[in-house]
């Protein structure tokens, strides 16, 4: 079974979709899909359906659900190409009840989260090796599997909502390293681009900033690069009350002063940062 959720919702089993097209169905596999191969909790399910206040035939509803989430992948085992095609396994040994819950069995299908995870780890090891040239080439490998948003055509509710900012927030993750990896090589001038979207997508985003700062900088586009500052302080103190974190208003005296000859530590945690006033 092949898993996509890092765009759009895609399922296949033996080459065939076994996604569904109403919200609902398509609500629970997307759940199950990416716990493939755990047990996912009843009430976890209910949950995502129905919110703190589900209806009384929730369970029922439920099972009617993944009944149709079965004859789907019934099809897929009488009719795909792969090689369980034809067999006459029954469709609840690929979507299992289980005690307490539902459990989806993926085989040895490539599930793309699994594989952004592995290649983003991977990643992060060569960045920590101080390997850069392979730190940016195997974080930019992960960042080409994701195709949009996260579950981008699921209706999400409570725990699909929670996942899809945990997978954003990985991808940041990777982004921001690949953006600094690919800075220690030099390569200010190629990213600006990049970064000039970026800081416009996410403009309080401090580590990003800071890259962009000295991308520009290191381009010859000192001015820029304390206009960015200013923008981002200007958006911190409006939004949230909060004046940039001590790395980053270090970067920017850096610039301001004489310049950064080389890269500088990376900008604290969020947490770091001081209220105004």
């Amino acid at each position: 079974m092949d898993i996509d959720v890092l765009g759009t919702l895609a399922v296949r089993l033996n080459g065939v979709s076994i996604t569904p097209t109403a919200p609902k169905p398509r609500q629970v596999l997307a759940l199950l899909a990416l716990q493939a191969g755990q047990v996912v909790p009843v009430g976890a399910l209910t949950e995502e359906l129905w919110g703190s206040k589900p209806p009384r035939s929730a369970r029922a509803t439920l099972q009617t659900y993944i009944l149709q989430l079965r004859e789907l992948i019934g099809a897929a085992l009488e009719t795909g190409t792969g090689e369980d095609a034809g067999q006459r396994r029954p469709a609840k040994d690929v979507l299992m009840t289980v005690p307490g819950g539902y459990l989806l069995k993926s085989g040895d299908g490539v599930i793309d989260v699994r594989e952004f995870e592995r290649l983003a780890g991977s990643g992060y090891r060569a960045m920590d090796a101080e390997d850069y040239p392979q730190a940016a080439r195997l974080l930019r490998q992960a960042l080409t599997l994701w195709t949009g948003p996260a579950l981008a055509d699921v209706q999400a509710g409570p725990q699909l909502q929670t996942e899809a900012r945990r997978l954003e927030e990985s991808r940041l993750c990777a982004l921001d390293q690949r953006v600094e990896a690919d800075l220690r090589l030099g390569r200010h001038r190629e990213l600006l681009a990049e970064l000039t979207v970026l800081v416009n997508r996410y403009p309080t985003h401090e580590s990003l900033c800071g890259q962009y700062m000295l991308a520009l900088y290191r381009s010859g586009r000192r001015g820029e690069a304390l206009d960015a500052y200013q923008r981002l302080r200007a958006t911190l103190v409006r939004t949230m009350g909060l004046e940039p974190s001590p790395a980053l208003a270090k970067l920017q005296r850096s610039v301001l002063m004489s310049g950064p000859d080389t890269l500088p530590a990376r900008p604290a945690a969020r947490a770091a940062v001081a209220p105004v006033g």
